[in-house]
């Protein structure tokens, strides 16, 4: 990271604890060395389930809310980082063929939501934004919408046309799509295991779908793992601590896959691929408000969102 203004990153993630599963090294490192860093929890996470099975059950959707918001509380302290809520329901589940409930995130207005975000932009003006992808095997719906959310977002923000009474316009430079496993990284570490004589069912069963990203950006972030680990323990109530989060240890984690990945969609600035550092390319020497340097045949490489 170069310049004299503080550089600035937001994540935004569907679910309590999801920030915690999704890029919380790469939060932590970036916020060790100077970055602001925010954390938008798009639902309170108040339909979901309790994992963790030594873990007593709150009482009804509003217990499992409160519960959901103070691990998240704990988490934010311990990844050094600051978090906001959008306000919407949790959708549930969402198990296959039951109804959505109708006030859930995932069946929000997509105009609303997004001016809901826009807001949020505009007013802490990251220079990052991240997000869950919009692809994979069997994702929530509130993930999908999420990604859906920050990709409009991403754009209305800089337009002063939309969203006029969110505030006044602001840019952000790059989207990624986080993510927290994939193929490639599942094998590395199954493999890694099988050589020290444990083992461990990474590889899909047959007849499975695998989705593999087109990965564009791996950060180095070993170092803040353990304290990605402490976070998902901080959300008690759904990260057993015995379960498969903790199934490979930490050092062969950071000895064999020592990156959080991710695929950058959208650059306002020039990149060259493939990179290690979310923010490559921005030079801050001020605020900035606008790209300085659009690269329009670079962005044509990229997904879009």
């Amino acid at each position: 990271m170069t310049g004299t203004t503080r550089l600035r990153l937001m994540a935004v993630h569907a679910h309590p604890s999801d920030e915690s599963g999704n890029g919380a090294a790469s939060l932590a490192k970036y916020a060790a060395e100077g970055a602001e860093v925010l954390v938008v929890t798009c639902t309170g996470g108040e339909r979901g389930t309790v994992l963790n099975p030594a873990h007593p059950l709150p009482a009804g959707p509003a217990g499992l809310g409160a519960t959901r918001a103070r691990e998240t509380a704990r988490a934010s302290r311990v990844l050094g980082v600051a978090q906001c809520w959008l306000g919407y329901p949790d959708s549930g589940p969402a198990e296959p063929g039951e109804p959505l409930p109708a006030d859930g995130f995932s069946g929000a207005d997509l105009t609303a939501a997004t001016g809901r975000l826009v807001r949020l932009i505009r007013s802490f003006r990251p220079h990052v934004v991240t997000t869950h992808e919009g692809e994979g095997v069997h994702p929530h719906p509130d993930h999908l919408m999420a990604h859906r959310v920050t990709a409009a977002a991403f754009t209305a923000a800089g337009d002063r046309a939309a969203h006029p009474g969110a505030g006044p316009p602001w840019q952000p430079l790059k989207l990624y799509y986080g993510h927290a496993s994939h193929p490639a990284r599942s094998t590395a570490l199954h493999l890694a295991l099988r050589r020290r004589g444990a083992t461990l069912p990474y590889t899909p069963p047959p007849g499975e779908p695998v989705h593999q990203p087109h990965l564009t950006t791996r950060v180095p972030c070993a170092e803040y793992f353990p304290r990605r680990d402490r976070a998902l323990l901080a959300h008690a109530s759904q990260v057993d601590p015995y379960g498969p989060w903790f199934a490979v240890p930490t050092t062969v984690q950071q000895e064999v896959w020592p990156t959080e990945d991710y695929t950058l969609a959208r650059s306002l600035v020039p990149v060259e691929l493939p990179e290690h550092d979310l923010f490559a390319g921005i030079t801050t020497t001020g605020d900035i408000t606008a790209p300085a340097a659009p690269a329009p045949h670079r962005e044509s490489a990229l997904t879009t969102p």
